[in-house]
């Protein structure tokens, strides 16, 4: 079958989420759009030595049993998306993905692939099918990275050098977290980690941090780990970091901030909460989603997500 791979259109994402060295026995033809390596520096040439064949954006969705996208797929591209075609990338079914199923993809018949790092699974028909050979965590370093990035930026964005002085809490135990704890780590810091087990102690105390990072990712309709009534206890000036960008639900009410406005304020206290804080460091996160997507994803024939939906 023929895979297309589109360059994400995304604010400031600058992943590769292919790389030539990593097209090893793939089962599909590959298409790639022309550009797709521009970001790294990588030739069309390069691409087409692997055997991909360079096409226009236009041309891939045209020609193309599937589509590759990183990011969300936009509306300007909705009127390009074929009926049946399958949708592969981090559609976030039941996030910010949720309007393009309800609205584009249910009525399309379309198979979308969730690449979530947790649980990666396919959606077709108000159905949803786990991808069982793909292990639990298979993208964790991009997750790392994401805490890691999302730290130093949120500082810097800040105007913030912490020290000795500066009481900072990290909340989770998660992949964002521990990316965010060695980042924060450089810093001469007051820190302390909570995990859900140890949230009490941390709402005893919410009112001592001048900085709170998030790595706590939940589901639609949980509780938020850091309510409206936490928000009002929090130290005016603050600096709340949410590394997992689990906008609106992790933190109530917050939301979504981007690299031009990257920090917003409210009651006295600033929010950071960029969706793709890894493109922050993307030579880096592209050689790691490259290399596991090729390994459990793109390498696959796209029948096997066909055959999983056969009864549907």
């Amino acid at each position: 079958m023929k895979l297309g791979f589109i360059i994400p259109n995304h604010p400031s994402e600058r992943r590769v989420a292919l790389l030539p060295e990593d097209i090893i026995d793939f089962e599909n033809e590959l298409f790639i759009q022309r550009g797709f390596g521009e970001t790294l520096g990588i030739e069309d040439e390069e691409y087409e030595k692997k055997g991909c064949t360079i096409l226009s954006k236009e041309d891939i969705f045209s020609t193309c049993d599937g589509i590759f996208s990183l990011k969300n797929l936009k509306e300007d591209d909705y009127d390009l998306i074929k009926n049946d075609q399958i949708i592969i990338g981090w559609t976030h079914p039941y996030g910010s993905g949720r309007d393009f199923m309800k609205d584009i993809a249910i009525p399309k018949d379309l198979l979308v692939v969730d690449l979530d790092n947790i649980h990666p699974a396919v959606f077709y028909k108000n159905h949803e099918l786990p991808l069982n050979w793909v292990p639990k965590n298979f993208i964790y370093e991009n997750s790392f990275i994401a805490g890691y990035a999302s730290t130093i930026h949120g500082l810097m964005s800040h105007g913030l050098i912490p020290n000795n002085n500066t009481n900072v809490a990290v909340l989770g135990s998660g992949n964002a977290s521990q990316g965010a704890y060695k980042a924060i780590s450089m810093f001469n810091v007051n820190l302390r980690m909570f995990y859900r087990k140890t949230m009490d102690e941390f709402y005893d105390n919410i009112n001592d941090f001048h900085v709170i990072i998030n790595g706590i990712e939940i589901e639609p309709g949980t509780n938020p780990i850091i309510s409206n009534e936490d928000k009002n206890k929090l130290k005016k000036g603050s600096l709340i970091i949410d590394a997992a960008a689990c906008a609106g639900r992790t933190i109530e009410g917050s939301k979504h901030t981007s690299y031009e406005e990257p920090l917003y304020i409210e009651e006295g206290v600033y929010y950071y909460a960029i969706n793709n804080s890894p493109s922050i460091f993307y030579r880096e996160s592209s050689k790691f989603i490259s290399k596991s997507f090729s390994k459990y994803i793109y390498s696959k024939d796209l029948n096997v997500y066909k055959e999983m939906c056969i009864d549907l």
